[in-house]
C-alpha cells in the first residue's frame, strides 16, 4: 500500500513494483476490477502486505486500496517472509 512503501522494494529488488493507492495510499489508482483484471492476466504476481495495518486491512488511504486487500486476504493465503505477510495471487 503506498508509493512509499513500495519504493524500497522496487529498489531493493530491481523488479518493477505498482503502488496501490498512490503516495499514501489515497489514490482511488488501480480500481479494484482493474487489480482482479491483472491478477488474471497474470500481470500481477506477489501482493505485500506492508502497509495494510493491523489486522491486514486498514490502509490508511482509500476505498479502492482497502478494497484490494480486502480482496487479497478473502482469497488468497499469505505467507510471513521477514516479518511480512506476502501473497502469491497465482495461487488461490
Amino acid at each position: 500500500m503506498g508509493s512509499n512503501n513500495a519504493a524500497g522494494y522496487q529498489l531493493a529488488s530491481g523488479w518493477p513494483v505498482m503502488a496501490v493507492g498512490g503516495f499514501n495510499g489515497t489514490d482511488p489508482a488501480p480500481t479494484l476490477e482493474q487489480f482482479q483484471r491483472y491478477v488474471a492476466e497474470k500481470k500481477i504476481h506477489y501482493f505485500i502486505g506492508t502497509g495494510m495495518g493491523g489486522g491486514g486491512r486498514n490502509t490508511g488511504g482509500s476505498d479502492e486500496a482497502a478494497k484490494i486487500a480486502t480482496w487479497v486476504q478473502d482469497n488468497f493465503t499469505g505467507t510471513s517472509v521477514a516479518g511480512t505477510t506476502v501473497f502469491d495471487l497465482t495461487q488461490s
